[in-house]
């Protein structure tokens, strides 16, 4: 007779798809992707090596937290991964377990020691996680210092506000396998030959998010394009995971293994993922709608230069009084000059371009928060990685000359529910058509009858 017991009281083998399904059900776990090996219901479940258990324990991780559950075979596999889960979920230990499992079998693959630090040379790691900002990579650190010492594996955290020359030479001393590092300080070092990236075939983007809002896109895709995908240099790759699975068994090459963490999904992530992950599998903890960002109403119109400044007018006083709207103009000249003219016409408006010191930005920034001002008009610095409240409309006066911009510049309208954002396009704009055509598609948004035909 059939038992209905429930999943905790199975041993592995006795899992079913069905039991699988109820156990990430509860767990708020979901999957996207082709052959995702099953979560670890406990520890012991993880194929993690002995001696990694052991630091978990120690580490006091009693039960694993659902991103870990989910992430950690996927990254025990080598399989690239988009982990979304929401801060404080556990999301580091997701991907250092794995990483210093995949470390530890290259050092006894490689049959190279720690020891080994005749070679002066530059630092050469195998594994590299970047994050945003100084306290993260302390933070990233302070986990991974946790379970290394149990395999014998050197860590080494590239900080901003240390002297470069100082760290520059720990790098070439010591025998680093696991480097961290915010994007600017690591492309520093890899332009002053401190370390370099031939051999490194595990990448972390831990924070993704707060990195592309941070403005940090170009640096990332720098420091990926650098790297080699295969431990052999070959980018050729092929095209389904047999092909893969049977080259890495019969020893030819080995891909790069390349993960993302982030606890929302932003259009520009996606963009990154997109071009450097290979055939991902995405984990999200909770629902689409909490892992995703706010939904927002895109509005493109189409116009001459000279209707600019009438529409602008006619969207402001649309504005409820305590909510904000941003307007972005590409240059510092033109956000000067609508500032001015807006001042004039009696708007609360605040001017923020990238020519002001932090304490100007700093008295700005006071006054939108004191509903002083209640429309900014900025040039692309306030779509980086600046907290401006209540943003219920974004206005792009100026279309931006790339679409990654455009998405940061939208991202800013965090109104309730999901903001609004509204770009004048103009025929000068014909450059982005395609790219901006694309994302209103996918965001089920109208697409103006011009743009359509791009």
């Amino acid at each position: 007779m059939y038992s209905f017991r429930h999943w905790s009281e199975k041993t592995l083998d006795e899992m079913s798809e069905g039991d699988w399904r109820i156990f990430c059900a509860e767990f708020n776990i979901n999957y996207k992707g082709a052959r995702v090996p099953p979560p670890m219901r406990n520890w012991s479940e993880s194929k993690l090596s002995a001696e990694l258990l052991n630091g978990v324990q120690r580490a006091g991780y009693e039960k694993p937290s659902p991103i870990q559950m989910a992430a950690v075979p996927v990254g025990l596999e080598h399989r690239d991964l988009i982990g979304i889960a929401p801060t404080g979920s556990g999301k580091t230990a997701a991907f250092v377990l794995p990483m210093l499992m995949h470390v530890y079998n290259l050092m006894v693959e490689s049959e190279k020691s720690i020891d080994d630090d005749d070679d002066q040379g530059p630092c050469s790691p195998y594994a590299l996680v970047l994050a945003p900002t100084r306290a993260h990579v302390l933070q990233i650190e302070e986990e991974t210092v946790k379970f290394s010492p149990y395999l014998g594996i050197k860590i080494f955290s590239i900080l901003a506000g240390q002297p470069i020359d100082e760290q520059g030479s720990r790098l070439r001393q010591g025998h680093f396998q696991v480097v961290i590092a915010s994007p600017c300080r690591l492309l520093d070092c890899l332009q002053r030959r401190y370390l370099v990236l031939n051999q490194c075939n595990y990448v972390v983007l831990d924070k993704a998010d707060r990195m592309i809002d941070m403005g940090f896109k170009d640096q990332v895709t720098d420091i990926l394009d650098s790297m080699p995908r295969l431990r052999n240099n070959n980018n050729m790759k092929p095209e389904n995971l047999d092909g893969e699975d049977e080259e890495e068994v019969n020893g030819k090459q080995v891909y790069r293994t390349t993960q993302v963490f982030s606890a929302t999904m932003p259009w520009a992530v996606e963009r990154l993922a997109r071009k450097y992950l290979r055939n991902p599998i995405v984990v999200r903890i909770g629902t689409e709608e909490e892992a995703n960002e706010p939904p927002i109403t895109q509005h493109v119109i189409m116009m001459k230069p000279s209707e600019k400044s009438s529409r602008l007018r006619i969207l402001l006083d649309e504005l409820e009084d305590n909510k904000t709207a941003i307007v972005f103009t590409n240059t510092k000249s033109d956000a000067c000059t609508i500032a001015k003219f807006l001042g004039k016409d009696g708007y609360r408006v605040a001017l923020l371009h990238w020519g002001m010191d932090g304490e100007q930005r700093r008295i700005i920034l006071d006054g939108l928060k004191n509903n002083e001002h209640n429309v900014l008009v900025a040039t692309d610095v306030a779509a980086y990685g600046i907290d401006v409240p209540h943003v219920a409309h974004v206005i792009n006066y100026d279309m931006p000359g790339d679409i990654d911009t455009h998405a940061n510049r939208i991202g800013r309208a965090v109104g309730e529910g999901g903001g609004i954002s509204t770009t004048f396009l103009t025929l000068d704009d014909t450059d982005v058509f395609c790219d901006l055509k694309q994302m209103l598609i996918q965001r089920n948004c109208l697409v103006p009858p011009e743009l359509a035909q791009a």
